[in-house]
Parts: structure tokens; sequence; C-alpha cells
């Protein structure tokens, strides 16, 4: 997960300097940290093979299959799972809100990368194996799946239920016409303005933003958290994704932005405690190695 930012001039370090953070760590506990991410992806791709098996009908559940592991990979489900052991729960509470946001990710890129023949410039990063009708369909369907998912989790309990309602309206917002979407119409504009660092920000926003803001925020709130230890793990999340947005679209003119983000996500870890922290802050820690002197 190692970013490299380069020309980081006076104002970047100002940025990151204004604000409190570990020590960077070692390539040692880098290797820890990056396979603490891949754990918590491996058994999410579990948990969801187990639910997506490859049955009767086929021809709904092998493109549903397919689509859902094609997607390309996003930090937010596993960003849902650290935020739920951070908060004092355990890991098996977030995993199918965690799966969730998956599929949500996965429906939302197969609707934006519809392979369309009246797209002679369009290039995807994913093999489509379906037509355009098929992957539309079944990214419809992947949706109320994934609320589906959800809803099974929840157990007899009231608090376990009101939580489980409360992450739905969180998916939902982040990757409805609120979120994603948003982003979805918002970077159709970006294609013909270019480099518009205002539209960049936004787009990274509502897209990848929104996504690990939702994934933080529900792990808290899977894992009990307090409202304020939420709305801090949200505001990680927030800062986390919109590093991810950037760097996709264009980081080139955007390491002063990159390096406030990163900054301040810190700065919402800084109440919290224990060995987790210095796990879930490497999600963000690389894009400030270059600029800490």
């Amino acid at each position: 997960m190692a970013i490299s930012l380069s020309h980081i001039n006076a104002k970047t370090r100002f940025f990151a300097n204004q604000y409190s953070r570990p020590q960077l760590p070692s390539v040692a506990a880098m290797a820890q940290n990056q396979s603490y991410w891949i754990s918590i992806e491996d058994d999410i791709k579990v948990y969801l093979k187990k639910a997506i098996p490859i049955k009767s009908p086929e021809t709904v559940f092998e493109p549903m299959h397919h689509i859902t592991f094609a997607a390309p990979r996003t930090t937010a489900p596993a960003l849902c799972v650290a935020a739920c052991e951070l908060v004092g729960g355990d890991w098996s509470q977030a995993m199918a809100a965690a799966s969730a946001i998956h599929l949500m990710h996965a429906a939302a890129y197969a609707h934006e990368h519809l392979p369309l023949t009246d797209r002679p410039t369009y290039r995807s990063t994913i093999q489509h194996k379906y037509g355009p009708n098929i992957e539309l369909l079944t990214g419809d369907g992947i949706i109320p799946f994934g609320l589906e998912l959800l809803a099974r989790s929840m157990d007899l309990t009231q608090s376990n239920q009101d939580k489980i309602l409360r992450v739905i309206i969180e998916i939902t917002r982040a990757t409805g016409s609120q979120g994603i979407v948003d982003g979805q119409y918002q970077e159709l504009g970006l294609q013909q303005l270019g480099t518009d660092l205002e539209i960049i920000e936004y787009v990274s926003r509502k897209k990848e933003g929104e996504l690990h803001a939702c994934g933080a925020a529900c792990g808290a709130i899977l894992g009990g958290g307090a409202e304020e230890e939420i709305e801090k793990l949200r505001n990680f999340g927030m800062y986390a994704g919109m590093i991810q947005g950037m760097l996709r679209i264009n980081k080139n003119g955007s390491e002063e932005k990159i390096a406030k983000l990163a900054a301040l996500a810190l700065k919402e870890l800084e109440s919290f405690h224990g060995k987790k922290i210095e796990l879930i802050s490497s999600l963000v820690e690389p894009s400030l190695e270059t600029v800490v002197v």
C-alpha cells in the first residue's frame, strides 16, 4: 500500500507538521500492518464465497459471483472490521456489514463500467465475462442481496436490531444518490474538464470518501462504540477514502491536499488507545512518509 509523493513543497510540510502523529512504522511494523489488512480482506472473501455459491439458477448466480469478485479492491470493507475491533468489538460482529459494503461497491462499479460499444475511449480495469444487459441486471440484483445478507445477521436482541437498521441506513446513504452515484455523475464532467482540483476533491469525497466513512462508522456502531467514537472514525474514513480517490484520479498537483487529509485522519485517532491504533492508522500513514522531516 506504499504511496509515493513527489515534489512536496513547504506548504505541504506545514500541514503535515500541524498535527501530532506517531513515529513512522519500521519495515517490520509495516509488513505486520499490511498482513492485518490482507487477513481481514481474506476473511471477507471467504464469507462472501459462502454467501454467494454458484447454484441453481446458474444464469443468476454465476454472473453475481463473477461481478462480486471481479470488482477492484477497496479498503472500505476491511476498515469496517478494523473500526469494530478498535472500539472493542469482535471482528465477527462486522463481517456481514463489511461484506454488504463490498457488494455495494461491486454493484456500483459494474454499473459504472458496463461494456458499452458507444464509448470508444472507455477502458475497463476488469474482465467482462458477460454483456452489458446481464451486468446491469446483475448489479441491480447484488444491491438488495447485500441488504438481505446484513438483515439476516440480526439476532433477537433489540439492541442488535437497532444497530443493523442504523447500518443499513448508513450503507444506502453512502452508496446512493447522496454518495457514490453523485460522485459517478460528477466524474463524467471531470473527464471533460481535465484536472480541475475542486472537482477531483468532490468526486473523491463522494466515491471513495463516503464509502470509507460508511465502513468506519458501521464498524464502530456494530462494535458498540460511543457516538463520539463513531463520528471520529467516520471522519477518519472520509479522509482516508478521499486520499485514495485523489491518488486514483490524479495525484499530480494534489500532494498538499493529500498530506493535509492524512494529518487530519491521524488527528481523529488521538483519543483512541490500544495496539489497534497503529494498525488502523497505517491506512493513511504512507501518505506522510515523504513530508515528515
